[in-house]
Protein backbone atom coordinates (compact mmCIF):
# COMPACT_ATOMS: atom_id res chain seq x y z
CA UNK A 1 0.00 0.00 0.00
CA UNK A 2 1.51 3.29 -1.07
CA UNK A 3 2.20 5.83 1.65
CA UNK A 4 0.71 8.50 -0.61
CA UNK A 5 -2.49 6.63 -1.28
CA UNK A 6 -5.61 8.51 -0.11
CA UNK A 7 -8.39 6.49 1.47
CA UNK A 8 -12.02 7.45 1.00
CA UNK A 9 -14.40 8.19 3.86
CA UNK A 10 -13.90 9.73 7.30
CA UNK A 11 -11.81 7.92 9.88
CA UNK A 12 -10.54 8.41 13.40
CA UNK A 13 -6.81 8.16 14.02
CA UNK A 14 -6.77 6.50 17.43
CA UNK A 15 -3.58 6.34 19.46
CA UNK A 16 -2.52 4.11 22.34
CA UNK A 17 0.34 6.13 23.90
CA UNK A 18 3.26 4.77 25.90
CA UNK A 19 6.36 6.35 27.33
CA UNK A 20 8.58 5.30 24.42
CA UNK A 21 6.13 4.55 21.62
CA UNK A 22 2.83 5.51 20.03
CA UNK A 23 0.62 2.92 18.34
CA UNK A 24 -1.94 4.46 15.97
CA UNK A 25 -4.78 2.88 14.01
CA UNK A 26 -7.28 4.20 11.50
CA UNK A 27 -10.86 3.23 12.39
CA UNK A 28 -13.68 4.03 9.96
CA UNK A 29 -17.34 4.82 10.65
CA UNK A 30 -18.19 1.12 10.50
CA UNK A 31 -15.82 0.61 13.45
CA UNK A 32 -13.46 -1.39 11.25
CA UNK A 33 -9.68 -1.23 11.46
CA UNK A 34 -8.12 0.13 8.24
CA UNK A 35 -4.44 -0.15 9.09
CA UNK A 36 -2.02 0.59 11.92
CA UNK A 37 1.43 1.94 12.62
CA UNK A 38 3.81 1.97 15.59
CA UNK A 39 6.32 4.80 15.96
CA UNK A 40 8.81 6.01 18.53
CA UNK A 41 7.62 8.73 20.89
CA UNK A 42 9.98 11.38 19.58
CA UNK A 43 10.22 14.05 16.87
CA UNK A 44 10.83 11.59 14.04
CA UNK A 45 8.01 9.38 15.25
CA UNK A 46 5.66 12.35 15.30
CA UNK A 47 6.52 13.18 11.68
CA UNK A 48 5.88 9.57 10.66
CA UNK A 49 2.56 9.63 12.51
CA UNK A 50 1.49 12.78 10.67
CA UNK A 51 2.41 11.21 7.33
CA UNK A 52 0.35 8.17 8.31
CA UNK A 53 -2.67 10.39 9.00
CA UNK A 54 -2.32 12.24 5.68
CA UNK A 55 -3.80 9.20 3.93
CA UNK A 56 -7.20 10.29 5.30
CA UNK A 57 -7.82 14.01 4.70
CA UNK A 58 -9.97 15.45 7.47
CA UNK A 59 -9.34 12.56 9.85
CA UNK A 60 -10.00 13.20 13.52
CA UNK A 61 -7.58 12.31 16.30
CA UNK A 62 -8.38 10.41 19.49
CA UNK A 63 -5.84 9.66 22.21
CA UNK A 64 -6.22 7.49 25.28
CA UNK A 65 -5.40 9.59 28.34
CA UNK A 66 -4.65 12.85 26.51
CA UNK A 67 -3.90 14.44 29.87
CA UNK A 68 -1.49 11.69 30.95
CA UNK A 69 0.85 9.60 28.81
CA UNK A 70 -0.81 11.04 25.74
CA UNK A 71 -0.13 14.65 26.75
CA UNK A 72 3.14 15.08 24.76
CA UNK A 73 1.47 13.90 21.55
CA UNK A 74 -1.71 15.86 22.22
CA UNK A 75 0.32 19.02 22.82
CA UNK A 76 2.11 18.67 19.46
CA UNK A 77 -1.12 18.01 17.59
CA UNK A 78 -2.82 21.01 19.20
CA UNK A 79 0.18 23.20 18.32
CA UNK A 80 -0.36 22.16 14.68
CA UNK A 81 -4.02 23.22 14.87
CA UNK A 82 -5.55 19.74 15.09
CA UNK A 83 -8.41 18.78 17.41
CA UNK A 84 -7.79 15.92 19.82
CA UNK A 85 -10.44 13.79 21.52
CA UNK A 86 -9.57 12.59 25.00
CA UNK A 87 -10.65 8.97 25.55
CA UNK A 88 -10.49 7.85 29.21
CA UNK A 89 -8.53 4.66 29.77
CA UNK A 90 -11.46 3.04 31.60
CA UNK A 91 -13.77 3.65 28.66
CA UNK A 92 -11.28 2.11 26.21
CA UNK A 93 -10.87 -0.89 28.54
CA UNK A 94 -14.63 -1.46 28.61
CA UNK A 95 -14.80 -1.33 24.83
CA UNK A 96 -11.98 -3.87 24.58
CA UNK A 97 -13.64 -6.19 27.12
CA UNK A 98 -16.88 -6.20 25.12
CA UNK A 99 -15.22 -6.66 21.74
CA UNK A 100 -14.47 -9.90 19.92
CA UNK A 101 -11.16 -11.54 20.66
CA UNK A 102 -11.92 -12.33 24.32
CA UNK A 103 -10.44 -9.06 25.54
CA UNK A 104 -6.91 -9.82 24.34
CA UNK A 105 -4.66 -6.90 25.14
CA UNK A 106 -2.17 -5.64 22.59
CA UNK A 107 -1.17 -2.10 21.69
CA UNK A 108 -3.06 -2.35 18.41
CA UNK A 109 -6.17 -3.73 20.14
CA UNK A 110 -5.97 -0.93 22.69
CA UNK A 111 -5.76 1.66 19.91
CA UNK A 112 -8.74 0.11 18.11
CA UNK A 113 -10.72 0.32 21.36
CA UNK A 114 -9.85 4.00 21.55
CA UNK A 115 -11.10 4.48 17.99
CA UNK A 116 -14.37 2.63 18.63
CA UNK A 117 -14.93 4.71 21.77
CA UNK A 118 -14.30 7.89 19.79
CA UNK A 119 -16.99 6.91 17.29
CA UNK A 120 -19.59 5.69 19.78
CA UNK A 121 -19.18 7.55 23.09
CA UNK A 122 -21.55 10.44 23.84
CA UNK A 123 -19.50 12.44 26.34
CA UNK A 124 -15.99 12.82 24.99
CA UNK A 125 -14.28 16.19 24.96
CA UNK A 126 -11.66 17.85 22.83
CA UNK A 127 -8.70 19.10 24.81
CA UNK A 128 -6.97 22.45 24.64
CA UNK A 129 -4.20 22.86 27.17
CA UNK A 130 -4.03 26.01 29.28
CA UNK A 131 -0.47 26.50 30.50
CA UNK A 132 -1.55 28.39 33.64
CA UNK A 133 -3.93 25.64 34.68
CA UNK A 134 -1.41 22.92 33.95
CA UNK A 135 1.17 24.75 36.06
CA UNK A 136 -1.32 24.99 38.92
CA UNK A 137 -2.12 21.31 38.60
CA UNK A 138 1.58 20.43 38.63
CA UNK A 139 1.99 22.45 41.83
CA UNK A 140 -0.97 20.85 43.61
CA UNK A 141 0.07 17.33 42.62
CA UNK A 142 3.67 17.98 43.67
CA UNK A 143 2.50 19.27 47.03
CA UNK A 144 0.36 16.15 47.50
CA UNK A 145 3.43 14.01 46.79
CA UNK A 146 5.50 15.95 49.33
CA UNK A 147 2.79 15.63 51.97
CA UNK A 148 2.67 11.87 51.33
CA UNK A 149 6.47 11.65 51.65
CA UNK A 150 6.36 13.63 54.89
CA UNK A 151 3.74 11.28 56.33
CA UNK A 152 5.91 8.28 55.49
CA UNK A 153 8.97 9.95 57.04
CA UNK A 154 7.10 10.79 60.25
CA UNK A 155 5.87 7.18 60.44
CA UNK A 156 9.46 5.94 60.26
CA UNK A 157 10.40 8.47 62.95
CA UNK A 158 7.62 7.16 65.18
CA UNK A 159 9.03 3.64 64.92
CA UNK A 160 12.50 4.76 66.03
CA UNK A 161 11.13 6.88 68.88
CA UNK A 162 9.10 3.90 70.11
CA UNK A 163 12.43 2.04 70.59
CA UNK A 164 14.18 4.98 72.21
CA UNK A 165 11.44 6.37 74.48
CA UNK A 166 8.93 4.35 76.54
CA UNK A 167 5.49 4.93 75.07
CA UNK A 168 6.91 6.54 71.93
CA UNK A 169 5.65 9.88 70.63
CA UNK A 170 2.17 11.32 70.42
CA UNK A 171 0.21 11.65 67.20
CA UNK A 172 0.58 14.83 65.20
CA UNK A 173 4.32 14.76 65.80
CA UNK A 174 6.27 17.80 64.59
CA UNK A 175 9.98 18.12 63.90
CA UNK A 176 10.47 20.42 66.91
CA UNK A 177 8.68 18.01 69.24
CA UNK A 178 10.75 15.07 68.00
CA UNK A 179 13.99 17.05 68.36
CA UNK A 180 13.08 17.98 71.94
CA UNK A 181 12.41 14.34 72.79
CA UNK A 182 15.72 13.22 71.29
CA UNK A 183 17.68 15.78 73.35
CA UNK A 184 16.69 13.87 76.49
CA UNK A 185 17.79 10.51 75.09
CA UNK A 186 21.47 9.52 75.29
CA UNK A 187 21.76 5.75 74.74
CA UNK A 188 25.18 4.25 75.39
CA UNK A 189 24.77 0.96 73.55
CA UNK A 190 25.55 0.70 69.83
CA UNK A 191 22.00 -0.16 68.77
CA UNK A 192 20.44 2.69 70.72
CA UNK A 193 23.01 5.21 69.46
CA UNK A 194 22.40 4.09 65.87
CA UNK A 195 18.65 4.47 66.24
CA UNK A 196 19.06 7.93 67.76
CA UNK A 197 21.32 9.03 64.90
CA UNK A 198 18.81 7.80 62.33
CA UNK A 199 16.01 9.58 64.20
CA UNK A 200 17.98 12.84 64.13
CA UNK A 201 18.43 12.47 60.38
CA UNK A 202 14.70 11.90 59.94
CA UNK A 203 13.94 15.03 61.98
CA UNK A 204 16.11 17.02 59.58
CA UNK A 205 14.31 15.45 56.63
CA UNK A 206 10.92 16.36 58.09
CA UNK A 207 12.07 19.97 58.50
CA UNK A 208 13.21 20.12 54.88
CA UNK A 209 9.90 18.68 53.70
CA UNK A 210 7.99 21.19 55.84
CA UNK A 211 9.90 24.00 54.16
CA UNK A 212 9.23 22.69 50.66
CA UNK A 213 5.54 22.10 51.39
CA UNK A 214 5.18 25.62 52.76
CA UNK A 215 6.95 27.15 49.75
CA UNK A 216 4.78 25.31 47.23
CA UNK A 217 1.70 26.12 49.27
CA UNK A 218 2.54 29.81 49.01
CA UNK A 219 2.88 29.48 45.22
CA UNK A 220 -0.53 27.81 45.02
CA UNK A 221 -2.26 30.44 47.18
CA UNK A 222 -0.63 33.20 45.12
CA UNK A 223 -1.93 31.64 41.89
CA UNK A 224 -5.40 31.26 43.39
CA UNK A 225 -5.38 34.87 44.59
CA UNK A 226 -4.31 36.12 41.16
CA UNK A 227 -7.13 34.14 39.53
CA UNK A 228 -9.63 36.26 41.51
CA UNK A 229 -11.77 33.21 42.17
CA UNK A 230 -14.44 33.46 44.85
CA UNK A 231 -14.16 29.80 45.77
CA UNK A 232 -12.23 30.77 48.90
CA UNK A 233 -15.32 32.64 50.11
CA UNK A 234 -17.14 29.32 50.48
CA UNK A 235 -17.04 27.86 53.97
CA UNK A 236 -14.53 25.01 54.06
CA UNK A 237 -12.49 25.97 50.99
CA UNK A 238 -9.12 27.63 51.45
CA UNK A 239 -6.29 28.28 49.05
CA UNK A 240 -5.17 24.65 48.73
CA UNK A 241 -8.59 23.22 47.90
CA UNK A 242 -9.42 26.14 45.62
CA UNK A 243 -6.20 25.49 43.70
CA UNK A 244 -7.04 21.80 43.36
CA UNK A 245 -10.54 22.58 42.11
CA UNK A 246 -9.40 25.19 39.58
CA UNK A 247 -6.65 22.93 38.27
CA UNK A 248 -8.86 19.87 37.81
CA UNK A 249 -12.18 21.37 36.68
CA UNK A 250 -10.85 23.35 33.75
CA UNK A 251 -13.47 25.36 31.90
CA UNK A 252 -16.74 25.12 33.77
CA UNK A 253 -18.61 25.80 30.52
CA UNK A 254 -17.99 22.25 29.34
CA UNK A 255 -20.58 21.11 31.89
CA UNK A 256 -24.10 21.66 30.61
CA UNK A 257 -25.64 21.63 34.08
CA UNK A 258 -24.97 21.26 37.76
CA UNK A 259 -26.04 17.63 37.40
CA UNK A 260 -23.35 16.99 34.78
CA UNK A 261 -20.79 18.63 37.07
CA UNK A 262 -21.91 16.42 39.98
CA UNK A 263 -21.47 13.37 37.78
CA UNK A 264 -17.92 14.50 37.00
CA UNK A 265 -17.11 15.00 40.70
CA UNK A 266 -18.52 11.59 41.60
CA UNK A 267 -21.15 13.03 43.95
CA UNK A 268 -24.19 12.08 41.85
CA UNK A 269 -25.73 8.71 42.84
CA UNK A 270 -26.01 6.02 40.17
CA UNK A 271 -29.40 4.52 39.33
CA UNK A 272 -29.48 0.72 39.79
CA UNK A 273 -33.21 0.24 39.44
CA UNK A 274 -34.75 -2.96 38.14
CA UNK A 275 -38.42 -3.56 37.43
CA UNK A 276 -40.55 -1.90 40.09
CA UNK A 277 -37.57 -1.45 42.42
CA UNK A 278 -36.12 2.05 42.22
CA UNK A 279 -32.86 2.60 44.07
CA UNK A 280 -29.46 4.21 43.72
CA UNK A 281 -25.95 3.39 44.81
CA UNK A 282 -22.80 5.34 45.61
CA UNK A 283 -20.82 6.45 42.57
CA UNK A 284 -17.16 5.42 42.51
CA UNK A 285 -16.62 7.25 39.23
CA UNK A 286 -15.64 10.82 38.60
CA UNK A 287 -12.54 12.79 39.53
CA UNK A 288 -11.52 11.49 42.96
CA UNK A 289 -9.48 14.58 43.78
CA UNK A 290 -12.52 16.79 43.26
CA UNK A 291 -14.57 14.34 45.29
CA UNK A 292 -12.00 14.63 48.08
CA UNK A 293 -12.19 18.44 47.98
CA UNK A 294 -15.97 18.32 48.37
CA UNK A 295 -15.59 15.77 51.18
CA UNK A 296 -13.26 18.10 53.12
CA UNK A 297 -15.65 20.99 52.52
CA UNK A 298 -18.60 18.94 53.79
CA UNK A 299 -16.81 17.72 56.92
CA UNK A 300 -15.72 21.29 57.72
CA UNK A 301 -19.28 22.57 57.41
CA UNK A 302 -20.64 19.78 59.59
CA UNK A 303 -18.19 20.67 62.37
CA UNK A 304 -19.25 24.33 62.44
CA UNK A 305 -22.50 26.24 62.74
CA UNK A 306 -23.32 26.48 59.04
CA UNK A 307 -26.34 25.89 56.80
CA UNK A 308 -24.49 22.79 55.65
CA UNK A 309 -24.57 21.41 59.16
CA UNK A 310 -28.30 22.17 59.42
CA UNK A 311 -28.89 20.37 56.12
CA UNK A 312 -26.89 17.37 57.35
CA UNK A 313 -28.85 17.24 60.60
CA UNK A 314 -32.16 17.33 58.74
CA UNK A 315 -31.05 14.32 56.72
CA UNK A 316 -30.04 12.48 59.89
CA UNK A 317 -33.41 13.29 61.46
CA UNK A 318 -35.09 11.84 58.36
CA UNK A 319 -33.46 8.49 59.13
CA UNK A 320 -30.35 8.58 56.98
CA UNK A 321 -27.05 7.26 58.31
CA UNK A 322 -24.00 9.49 58.74
CA UNK A 323 -22.51 8.38 55.42
CA UNK A 324 -25.81 8.79 53.57
CA UNK A 325 -26.37 12.29 54.98
CA UNK A 326 -22.76 13.21 54.17
CA UNK A 327 -23.24 12.09 50.57
CA UNK A 328 -26.37 14.24 50.29
CA UNK A 329 -24.45 17.24 51.60
CA UNK A 330 -21.58 16.66 49.15
CA UNK A 331 -24.11 16.55 46.32
CA UNK A 332 -25.48 19.93 47.40
CA UNK A 333 -22.03 21.43 47.80
CA UNK A 334 -21.19 20.27 44.29
CA UNK A 335 -24.02 22.53 43.07
CA UNK A 336 -22.66 25.42 45.14
CA UNK A 337 -19.15 25.03 43.70
CA UNK A 338 -20.56 24.77 40.17
CA UNK A 339 -22.56 27.99 40.52
CA UNK A 340 -19.53 29.76 42.00
CA UNK A 341 -17.34 28.71 39.08
CA UNK A 342 -20.00 29.91 36.65
CA UNK A 343 -20.14 33.32 38.34
CA UNK A 344 -16.35 33.58 38.34
CA UNK A 345 -16.17 32.70 34.64
CA UNK A 346 -18.86 35.25 33.81
CA UNK A 347 -17.09 37.95 35.83
CA UNK A 348 -13.75 37.16 34.18
CA UNK A 349 -15.23 37.54 30.70
CA UNK A 350 -13.68 35.77 27.67
CA UNK A 351 -11.10 33.28 28.85
CA UNK A 352 -12.68 32.76 32.26
CA UNK A 353 -10.77 31.63 35.30
CA UNK A 354 -7.55 29.64 35.03
CA UNK A 355 -8.23 26.13 33.85
CA UNK A 356 -7.39 23.58 31.18
CA UNK A 357 -9.93 24.35 28.50
CA UNK A 358 -12.01 21.35 27.51
CA UNK A 359 -14.54 21.87 24.76
CA UNK A 360 -17.26 19.50 23.62
CA UNK A 361 -16.15 17.30 20.77
CA UNK A 362 -17.74 16.33 17.52
CA UNK A 363 -18.04 12.81 18.88
CA UNK A 364 -20.70 13.81 21.36
CA UNK A 365 -22.09 16.51 23.66
CA UNK A 366 -20.75 17.60 27.00
CA UNK A 367 -21.21 15.24 29.97
CA UNK A 368 -24.86 14.45 30.53
CA UNK A 369 -26.85 13.37 33.56
CA UNK A 370 -29.76 11.04 34.11
CA UNK A 371 -32.57 11.34 36.65
CA UNK A 372 -30.38 10.09 39.51
CA UNK A 373 -27.97 12.99 38.96
CA UNK A 374 -30.51 15.80 39.10
CA UNK A 375 -30.27 18.48 41.76
CA UNK A 376 -32.45 18.02 44.81
CA UNK A 377 -34.27 20.84 46.64
CA UNK A 378 -32.72 22.89 49.43
CA UNK A 379 -29.24 23.58 48.08
CA UNK A 380 -26.78 24.33 50.83
CA UNK A 381 -25.94 27.95 51.45
CA UNK A 382 -22.39 29.00 52.10
CA UNK A 383 -20.57 31.30 54.45
CA UNK A 384 -17.22 33.06 54.07
CA UNK A 385 -14.23 31.56 55.76
CA UNK A 386 -10.59 32.39 56.17
CA UNK A 387 -9.54 28.90 57.19
CA UNK A 388 -7.36 27.19 54.60
CA UNK A 389 -8.49 23.65 54.00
Amino acid sequence: MSRREVFAGPVVIAVDPHKRSWTAVAVNGSLQLQTSVRVDADRDGYRELRRFAERWPGARWAIEGAGGLGAPLATRLLADGLAVLDVPAKLAARVRALSTGHGRKTDEADAVSVGVAAWTATALVSVQFDQTALALRALTEHRDDLVKTRTQTVNRLHVLLAYLIPGGAQTGLTADQAADMLRRVRPRDVLGATRRRLAVELVGEVRRLDGRIAAIGEQITTSVRESRTTLTELFGIGGMLAGKILARVGSVHRFGSAAAFASYTGTAPIAVSSGDVVRHRLSRAGDRQLNYALHVMAITQIRHDTPGRAYYQRKRAAGKSHKEALRCLKRRLSDVVYRTLLRDAKAAGPGGHPGATLQSSAAGPTPTADSSDKSLPEPTDTQPTTAGK
